[in-house]
């Protein structure tokens, strides 16, 4: 079952679900070879922002009985516009992994129940 207080709605085709859950960030790295601990340093170049919205829509498309494909992700990002979606896509992420307090130290999210 999805927690939704981390899901982000996003604009392509129709509003979607965008979450980096564990299953999101796991495909992500798989696509990349990146680990979660390198995942942004220096920024996202294209290619890793369609990889990462690509998995962090793959739990709505499951839930909607889709298949989607990078491809697909490829058109919508061409269809939208990218400072949108970098916003939410940075939205996704803050939800997935938390915030910083003022001292640095990250706060998680909460679990609903």
């Amino acid at each position: 079952m999805t927690n939704n207080n981390d899901v982000v709605l996003i604009n392509f085709d129709r509003p979607r679900e965008l979450r980096f859950g564990h299953k999101a960030l796991k495909m992500y790295q798989a696509l990349t070879g990146t680990s979660i601990e390198d995942m942004g340093k220096g920024g996202f170049n294209f290619e890793e922002i369609e990889r990462l919205v690509y998995a962090g829509l793959l739990s709505d498309a499951r839930a909607n009985k889709e298949t989607i494909t990078i491809e697909q992700v490829e058109d919508w990002l061409d269809d939208n516009d990218i400072q949108d979606t970098i916003s939410k896509v940075s939205e996704a992420l803050s939800k997935a992994f938390g915030s910083a307090d003022p001292n640095g130290q990250a706060v998680g999210r909460k679990k609903a129940r």
